[in-house]
């Protein structure tokens, strides 16, 4: 395979966005393990005390991530979110204003590989959510697995990560004063398999958990679609019914998150490596979908809501698709 190296001269600016991106997927893919390691070398070592400390800080803070976590502007608005912004280049773009007395839930397709626009349009301020949603705060909502790993857990409650639990999103909806907005990756780790260019497929079909939520508690639903978000990796061919979907489909049900095997370009050269490819994201936020709150929904509800919901987002994705290149033909699927 012949290598493409990066030339010498690459300006500051992009060596600058690509040092954001490389500590993003580090974190992404390995920071989880190594504050575990932190945390078991701190207990064994002479400084053992300060892991019980910790220990003991950890079960009294045990339920914040489903309380809506705890979140740091300062960390929010650090300056390496604007290079990770200016990598691929992301944008997020409002079509109607938000109501802040009220509370919303957003639907966010596609997952994705390592949800990236999600992550930076309402992780970080670098592609301004508050000025354009004045009285708003987003929650990204993560696997609770997460939340369990010492001293990690703390790093990404700081930027708005809370849990994805039911307890979580119905705390998050159900807040007298409004002003919170949970963000809901619909599609899930399995969608993730299926992240590659091009891809339009949607998980959504059977994806209804967080329709009844919005009913039970009358919280505004909101589509959200990220054109470019499949475009950042290849992904090795893993059709359903092949061997390597199938176990990756075992040890999703068995760990709870997605394993597919992805690459992009290195950090020295442009031919392999985890690094996301320069492609543009360019996240859209649709209008609400009135929800009349039904503290006892039933199939019906959730079903009728369910079909105007998905309504709503091939419309959203029918109306923006030819400006991001996408042809008339190209159409979203949903599975």
């Amino acid at each position: 395979m012949r290598i493409e190296f990066a030339p010498l001269n690459v300006p500051l600016r992009r060596r600058l966005q690509t040092t954001a991106v490389v500590q993003w997927v580090f974190s992404f893919l390995a920071l989880a393990q190594c504050c575990l390691a932190a945390f078991i070398l701190l207990a064994l070592s002479d400084w053992w005390m300060v892991a019980l400390l910790y220990a003991g800080w950890l079960w009294l803070d045990w339920d914040t991530p489903t309380n809506g976590g705890r979140r740091s502007q300062w960390m929010r608005r650090w300056s390496v979110w604007e290079h990770f912004r200016d990598y691929f280049p992301l944008t997020l773009l409002k079509t109607v204003d938000l109501d802040p007395k009220k509370n919303y839930i957003f639907g966010f397709h596609p997952h994705g590989v390592l949800v990236a626009g999600a992550f930076g349009n309402f992780c970080t301020e670098a592609t301004g959510f508050s000025r354009l949603f004045p009285g708003l705060t987003p929650h990204l909502l993560m696997l609770p697995f997460w939340f369990r790993v010492p001293f990690f857990r703390d790093y990404i409650m700081c930027g708005g990560l809370v849990s994805s639990s039911k307890s979580s999103l119905s705390y998050l909806a159900s807040r007298p004063e409004g002003g919170n907005v949970a963000v809901v990756a619909v599609g899930g780790a399995p969608e993730a398999l299926d992240a590659r260019p091009g891809a339009l497929t949607l998980q959504v079909q059977n994806r209804k958990g967080f329709i009844k939520l919005a009913l039970k508690h009358g919280a505004q639903l909101v589509p959200v679609f990220s054109f470019g978000e499949n475009e950042l990796f290849d992904q090795i061919e893993n059709p359903t019914g092949s061997p390597l979907r199938r176990l990756q489909n075992r040890l999703q049900s068995i760990m709870g998150i997605a394993m597919p095997l992805f690459h992009a370009r290195g950090v020295f050269q442009y031919s392999f490596g985890l690094i996301p490819y320069r492609k543009p994201i360019h996240t859209i936020v649709g209008k609400p979908i009135p929800v009349v709150q039904t503290p006892s929904p039933s199939s019906e509800d959730i079903e009728s809501l369910h079909k105007v919901y998905l309504q709503s987002l091939a419309e959203l994705f029918e109306q923006h698709k030819r400006t991001y290149g996408l042809a008339d033909d190209q159409h979203l699927t949903f599975i």
